[in-house]
């Protein structure tokens, strides 16, 4: 879903690999060090008394945000006595997956994912998959937006299709990651444009994609509604769609499906423990991540990420997370990835 030519692509591959090996690497040995100090205790602790809480990417992520929302929640209200958080970073999350995958039976771990995790297991084809863990509840959901400059010529976002439908090359698009490319190839497949024939430009986080609009490197963007409220806010940006199920109480921007374009896919955020786990165990960390969500903690967090609360367990969740595989797989076939 790009324009670069067939030796740019390969030049840009063999940086990639480069770097994701050195970073398997390297997160491989951390994540042997710490796992291999946390094992120990966790097999002879009760799950109220110490709670590891891994956040498959680097501080200051959303899945970071997340770790470190529910261990102030978890410790402000006494539900575990001792809750650490430790980032394990790598390959869309997949590195930390695949170490939580090995710790069979051990209750006293949490890994926090969602869509982008979810989605890095299809893209890279990972050994370890969600079927090696025990998911046990989706949390939230995160919206994203579809944004353009304020002086762009696009007022909605028929302009915007229309324009990209012309000429979908000459019309680039930016994103502040692999879920943002999701939604921008939904949303060609709901305008009948072929996703492998538009331009999208990878950014390295919402702050890079808004840059990238700024100084006119993209026309339009899709981007998490927390990365770009403050900047539609200023008025430097238009929001033209908002990429949800339905309206938002308080998020007066018209949704894609109201206006036509079938694009509902979101950025949910959910938790999961090691497979194997003892009669019981399963039901007793359910009930802990349910309480504690229901703590005055985690609900001033989902008010300050513009979270939305979606939480499902049980038969519901292992129905939600087979559709939403097969819905993201598609979407990368449709990528021609």
């Amino acid at each position: 879903m790009t324009q670069e030519s067939p030796a740019a692509r390969r030049s840009r591959a063999g940086r990639v690999i480069g770097r994701t090996v050195g970073s398997l690497i390297a997160a491989v040995a951390v994540g042997v060090a710490v796992f291999g100090s946390i094992s120990s205790a966790a097999s002879s602790q009760e799950i109220s008394a110490s709670m590891t809480i891994i956040a498959p990417a680097a501080a200051g992520g959303g899945w970071d945000g997340v770790a470190r929302e529910m261990q102030q929640a978890q410790k402000a209200n006494g539900l575990v006595n001792n809750v650490q958080v430790v980032n394990m970073p790598g390959a869309g999350g997949t590195i930390a997956l695949g170490n939580v995958s090995v710790l069979n039976g051990q209750a006293n771990n949490l890994l926090v994912g969602g869509t982008g995790l979810l989605a890095a297991t299809v893209q890279f084809d990972s050994a370890a998959t969600l079927g090696d863990v025990t998911p046990l509840a989706v949390l939230v959901e995160e919206y994203d937006v579809i944004v353009v400059p304020a002086d762009s010529p696009y007022e909605t976002l028929d302009d915007l299709v229309a324009a990209w439908r012309d000429d979908p090359r000459a019309l680039p698009w930016t994103g502040g990651g692999s879920f943002d490319q999701l939604v921008v190839t939904d949303l060609a497949l709901a305008a009948g444009i072929d996703p492998a024939e538009t331009t999208y430009i990878s950014s390295d986080g919402g702050g890079e994609a808004i840059q990238a609009l700024l100084n006119g490197t993209a026309r339009a963007a899709a981007g998490g509604y927390p990365d770009n409220f403050d900047q539609i806010e200023a008025g430097r940006l238009r929001a033209l769609a908002f990429v949800a199920h339905e309206p938002v109480a308080g998020i007066d921007i018209p949704t894609a499906a109201e206006q036509g374009y079938d694009v509902t896919l979101t950025n949910w955020r959910m938790v999961a423990a090691p497979a194997d786990l003892e009669e019981g165990a399963v039901e007793d960390l359910t009930q802990l991540v349910l309480d504690t969500l229901d703590t005055p903690q985690w609900r001033d967090a989902i008010d300050r990420y513009h979270w939305t609360e979606r939480v499902i367990t049980g038969d519901d969740l292992t129905a939600f997370l087979a559709d939403e595989e097969a819905r993201i797989r598609t979407l990368y076939e449709e990528m021609g990835l």
